[in-house]
């Protein structure tokens, strides 16, 4: 079960950090976080939307295939509402700019953090088939034994390490490690993959569409991805994707299998990009059902092990005491979590290692893993991968 007053705690934490960000709930019940201000527009429909908002607007921040627009903030408009009007009303690719989350946890859990684990044994040498690299969008990656002498980490290293505990508190941030332990994930099912990873969430677990764009840009522009991971999302005001994120990703999954979370609110509303036709969402399970946090639905594609999984971890000793003689917050480079966040990379390493053993394109490889012909299946759960 959900806790009501957990999720009113955990909103007022995230608007406390992010100043810019507000609850939009045009549908009761159905609500999500959007940045005050800002709208974001296709390349193309920016001079048509400077037309009919230009008495709204402030500045313009213009990047490959997508502008954000920022609103005069006395004019106090509704950025939910414009987008409504120039998308329904014009044909315009417009949309807010939602805020995304890491999912160990949406703003409603579950409430668990990383808990230290014992060391467990590396991937094996990899090396099988032809060289595969995974995408992996999220908080960075911080040094690890797994992969820390590896020429893919050395050369994007100082880019990517990841920022532990950004407001000072001492504490490690709520989703710090995030990106290390997805990481870890990859390797322990893919070991011979090489992984890309970029920075697009903080260690609080939030960012914002307009990040993942840019990322994803990035991506389309490098063309050297295999399979890209998205442990991240966000539900929308209107429950349709966004037309900017969804073009950026149609774009990318012509050449790249794209797979992300389908999110930890325990509901079928759509999560995105998930719940996009063109990416594989997954959700997770906790032993043959589904895990109790884990999103479900007709647009869920697979499922795999969400609860208590395993990988590698940052170093961190945060300030907690001792509870029976355990550090609940000494990290040793091994953690133990749940959620969505942790199943997506499971398949995406099942694809990987696939494309890699059989010297297949990772679109072929995608198909030929998650083929219910030869797998038990789940309603609203998808193929089941107990990899």
């Amino acid at each position: 079960m959900f806790d009501e007053s957990a999720q009113e705690t955990r909103i007022e934490r995230l608007l406390a950090r992010h100043r810019d960000a507000v609850v939009a709930e045009p549908v009761r019940g159905r609500p999500t976080l959007v940045r005050r201000d800002q709208i974001l527009v296709a390349a193309h429909d920016v001079p048509a939307v400077e037309d009919l908002a230009r008495r709204w607007l402030a500045a313009r921040e213009d990047g490959p295939g997508v502008s954000l627009v920022r609103l005069r903030a006395p004019a106090a408009v509704d950025v939910c509402e414009l987008s409504a009007r120039l998308g329904g009303g014009h044909g315009l690719a417009v949309a807010p700019n939602h805020l995304v989350h890491g999912q160990p946890m949406w703003w409603t859990g579950p409430a668990g953090r990383p808990r230290p684990a014992a060391p467990i044994a590396p991937p094996a040498a990899g090396g099988r088939g032809r060289p595969v690299t995974v995408a992996v969008l999220d908080t960075g990656m911080s040094p690890h034994p797994w992969y820390g002498s590896t020429e893919w980490y050395a050369a994007q290293r100082e880019e990517v390490t990841e920022i532990l505990d950004a407001d000072l508190d001492y504490a490690l941030d709520a989703q710090a490690g995030h990106g290390t332990f997805i990481a870890g994930v990859l390797l322990r099912h893919a070991p011979g993959v090489r992984v890309r990873a970029r920075r697009v969430i903080g260690g609080d677990g939030v960012g914002d569409e307009l990040g993942v764009l840019r990322a994803l840009a990035w991506l389309s522009s490098w063309g050297r991805a295999d399979v890209v991971n998205l442990s991240l999302g966000c539900h929308t005001y209107d429950d349709r994707p966004s037309p900017v994120v969804a073009r950026a990703v149609s774009a990318l999954a012509r050449r790249s299998a794209v797979v992300a979370c389908a999110g930890n609110h325990g509901s079928d509303r759509p999560f995105w990009p998930a719940a996009l036709t063109e990416v594989i969402a997954v959700a997770a399970l906790d032993g043959d059902e589904r895990a109790w946090f884990s999103n479900y639905g007709s647009w869920v594609d697979a499922c795999a092990p969400g609860v208590g999984v395993t990988s590698c971890f940052v170093l961190f000793d945060g300030p907690r005491p001792r509870v029976r003689g355990i550090d609940p917050d000494d990290f040793t480079g091994y953690a133990t979590w749940s959620g969505t966040s942790f199943a997506a990379p499971a398949v995406a390493g099942a694809i990987a290692d696939r494309a890699a053993t059989d010297d297949l394109p990772a679109v072929v490889a995608a198909h030929r893993v998650l083929d219910p012909a030869g797998r038990r299946t789940l309603p609203d759960l998808g193929v089941v991968l107990m990899t």
